[in-house]
């Protein structure tokens, strides 16, 4: 193995960050010989957990099966200790999905993993076995694994469907989650990857609805399993506010007229029932008002299937 250290430059692409902005040097710090690996997993960090990020890298590089370790260091200082195969070093915290298209693009592989900071894979063949479903399965566009916490439990709210109780059960679903998930890379880029504007909350429904629409299938496979520590999506300041506002852009974009009014009323009155403050609700409606997408509302064909798959495109 050649681990001769490169560095080259690359330019950043406008819609992950302002043009103002570059990327530091990106250093490839191991070549292999042969063809690339099947998968590349992207890691985005801001380096204020180095111990869960230490214990994150390690469970990829422990993997029976080679992949590509890809290093996404948002708006943080220059680690000493990690070796991936490529590290992209970003001036400033551009958020979440900005941070994994940029790791998505330099990663050299037909599949990418999305794997938070703070998770670890558990098991050291999950790689090979996401390659093996996801060729066995050419129509398959993103899998989300199974999460479970430090107790072995699995929060509802990490669960691809509605309510907890089918965490241990493998199938086709309408979403994913991030913290640890698998893309398709031809499909990922093809509906556009994640939209960089969302910074945080909701990027992954948002390109699920976009995926289904285009024909591809997202599979939970509940036997594939990551540890991800028990979170709050309140621990993030702005939460209701981001939340509300990537609500709208998402629906405003996806959903026709009549869903886009019903899917804003069930999550409005969620958002309150839950305890989220109404003056942050109304102020991320109105930013998102403000500066809403274009309108591709999604084929009543795949409002069908969602609905099928038992969550309609309100819920």
């Amino acid at each position: 193995m050649d681990t001769t250290a490169r560095t080259r430059r690359v330019r950043v692409p406008s819609t992950h960050q302002p043009s103002s902005d570059r990327y530091k040097p990106m250093r490839r710090t191991r070549k292999t010989s042969g063809p690339g690996p099947r998968i590349a997993v992207v890691v985005l960090t801001r380096y204020d957990r180095p111990v869960e990020l230490a214990r994150a890298l390690t469970s990829v590089q422990s993997q029976d099966i080679s992949s590509q370790l890809v290093l996404v260091a948002n708006g943080a200082y220059e680690p000493g200790f990690e070796q991936p195969d490529k590290l992209v070093m970003l001036h400033k915290n551009v958020g979440i999905p900005a941070g994994r298209n940029v790791g998505a693009e330099v990663a050299d592989a037909p599949l990418i993993m999305f794997l938070d900071d703070d998770a670890e894979l558990l098991d050291p063949q999950t790689l090979a076995e996401i390659v093996r479903r996801f060729d066995a399965h050419p129509g398959m566009g993103a899998m989300a694994l199974h999460l479970i916490d430090e107790h072995g439990n699995t929060q509802r709210r990490h669960v691809p469907r509605l309510g907890d109780r089918t965490a241990d059960k493998s199938g086709n679903v309408t979403y994913f989650v991030g913290a640890a998930c698998v893309v398709r890379a031809s499909a990922f880029n093809s509906v556009g990857r994640f939209d960089a504007r969302f910074f945080y909350a909701m990027e992954e429904s948002d390109l699920a609805w976009r995926l289904l629409d285009a024909g591809w299938s997202i599979w939970y496979a509940a036997d594939l399993t990551a540890y991800h520590p028990r979170t709050t999506p309140t621990r993030h300041p702005g939460y209701a506010r981001l939340t509300a506002r990537n609500r709208l852009w998402m629906a405003w974009r996806s959903l026709p007229a009549p869903l886009l009014v019903a899917y804003l009323g069930v999550w409005t009155a969620a958002a309150i029932v839950r305890g989220a403050p109404v003056r942050d609700v109304v102020t991320g409606y109105r930013a998102g008002w403000r500066a809403r997408p274009q309108r591709h509302p999604i084929k009543w064909s795949t409002v069908a299937t969602m609905s099928l798959l038992g969550r309609p495109p309100i819920l």
